[in-house]
């Protein structure tokens, strides 16, 4: 600490006081000369004394301000934290408002319009330095499952981890499984307004336990955990619906992450899987309701197109057996460039209970995507999103960045599934489809998105039945998106 101490002569300090620093001229009195240095070492002490207590008090303000609470509010959230840095709680939000239009919606009200996709606070923290808190409830709408336009708030995450080192870390709680690469990117970083066709297929979040780490500075990272189990695309009711568990994992290599070539550095190649056997039959071993009342698949633009059976058909349909599933996956990043691809394999049980004939099988659903992007102001591509070299600042002539993004993927559905477990009439036995699209990040946390999808669809499309699927598959979807997102 830089001291303030200010020296001064103790003899111009004298003459300030009124002291004589000088003998009269014909003085001879050598008692008189010590008697004043004497009393100007004295004061020469106290000045001592003095600037050392000042030193003192701001030694002692400077420990007290760094044993303070810090706050930091900034791109990043609220976020406060102790002197020490060993406890933290930071508080975040996500806020996305979004429209979709279809071309043909077979006149049914509310297919377009305005959807508040997601409205999520986010609290995080940290105590005791090794352990990490999250909880996200959401409030939107549009949340996966929701069959009404009133507001159901659920819990997305809920978990502590333990960060023994970057290595070794346990997690515990709800959140995401280790499948599925699109599903395990953060909502606000996804490329289009919902996930593709893949995600179909794979879990949404679960409660379990998982040990994960990343090996020699992110070379090599692995996940693997137990859970109760969930349906495709299902997100935990909380609880579990059986006794056996699920175990899922995976693991991804950056193999050229320390490699002096750039291009190579940010390739990655993972795989993931997961396997559980159901203690008995039930419904919630089969895939989400998303866009109507019975278990099946959807579209980009949240339709069902392919359903279960209801029970008035050929008795329930519930999940019964082994359910695995797997996972290759890659993606690669270099400069504005990006590329993600992902396949993924759904093997389920089933079988119908509650009629004369009961019928079972074991259904083999398959689904791959390929998505790719280029920034067009020259802004690096990444897994977590663009960020802009200049802020929205049409004042300044900056408009931050321009992102054009491209996407194919393709479900199919087995064919065993017919038509004891759902109407080749209604459902469709595959659906492909390609979207394109326009990302504009004003800045860090605002961020505007416009696309168009067209799907297709193989079988189905002769029941008109009101029920979804219904008309669905009778031809292709066209729909148009777009998306206003607040994150922090």
């Amino acid at each position: 600490m830089k001291s303030n101490r200010i020296h001064l002569n103790p003899w111009i300090l004298a003459a300030v006081l009124g002291v004589p620093t000088t003998l009269p001229v014909f003085a001879s009195d050598a008692d008189d000369i010590a008697v004043l240095k004497a009393q100007v070492q004295a004061l020469d002490q106290k000045i001592r004394i003095l600037e050392r207590q000042h030193e003192l008090e701001d030694e002692t303000a400077t420990q007290q301000e760094a044993m303070l609470p810090k706050i930091t509010i900034g791109e990043n959230g609220f976020v406060l934290n102790s002197a020490d840095t060993n406890f933290s709680l930071a508080v975040h939000g996500v806020l996305q408002m979004d429209t979709r239009t279809f071309e043909n919606d077979d006149k049914v009200p509310g297919s377009s319009g305005f959807i508040l996709r997601r409205a999520r606070p986010i609290i995080s923290g940290t105590v005791y330095r090794d352990f990490d808190f999250m909880f996200v409830p959401d409030f939107g709408n549009a949340a996966p499952g929701a069959t009404s336009a009133t507001p159901t708030p659920t819990i997305y995450d809920a978990y502590l981890n333990y960060r023994y080192s970057p290595e070794l870390q346990l997690e515990a709680g709800k959140f995401k499984t280790p499948i599925g690469l699109e599903q395990l990117q953060q909502d606000v970083n996804i490329t289009f307004n919902e996930r593709s066709l893949v995600t179909d297929l794979v879990p949404n979040r679960d409660l379990g336990f998982e040990l994960h780490g990343d090996l020699d500075g992110g070379v090599l990272s692995y996940a693997t955990g137990v859970f109760n189990g969930v349906g495709d695309e299902r997100n935990t009711s909380n609880y579990s619906f059986q006794d056996n568990r699920e175990f899922d994992g995976r693991v991804a290599v950056t193999p050229f992450k320390k490699s002096s070539t750039p291009a190579l550095q940010k390739l990655t190649v993972g795989l993931s899987g997961g396997w559980g056997e159901s203690s008995i039959t039930n419904t919630l071993g089969l895939p989400n309701t998303t866009g109507g009342s019975l278990p099946g698949y959807t579209t980009d633009g949240q339709q069902q197109f392919f359903a279960y059976n209801p029970a008035s058909q050929y008795g329930t349909v519930v999940a019964t057996g082994a359910h695995w599933r797997l996972s290759p996956q890659g993606m690669w990043y270099y400069g504005p460039a990006s590329l993600l691809g992902e396949y993924v394999i759904s093997d389920q049980g089933v079988e119908t209970i509650g009629s004369v004939h009961n019928h079972s099988a074991d259904l083999h659903n398959t689904a791959w995507e390929i998505t790719g992007g280029w920034v067009l102001t020259g802004e690096n591509a990444s897994y977590s999103g663009v960020t802009p070299k200049h802020n929205f600042d049409p004042r300044n002539g900056q408009w931050g960045a321009f992102q054009v993004v491209g996407r194919y993927a393709e479900l199919n559905i087995d064919q065993a599934a017919f038509p004891y477990f759902s109407n080749p009439g209604s459902s469709a036995s595959g659906a492909q489809a390609w979207a394109v699209g326009m990302n504009w990040y004003l800045n860090k946390n605002i961020r505007a998105d416009a696309s168009f999808s067209h799907t297709t669809f193989t079988g189905g499309g002769v029941n008109s039945a009101t029920t979804a699927p219904g008309s669905v598959s009778s031809h292709p979807e066209d729909v148009f998106f777009t998306r206003l997102q607040l994150s922090f």
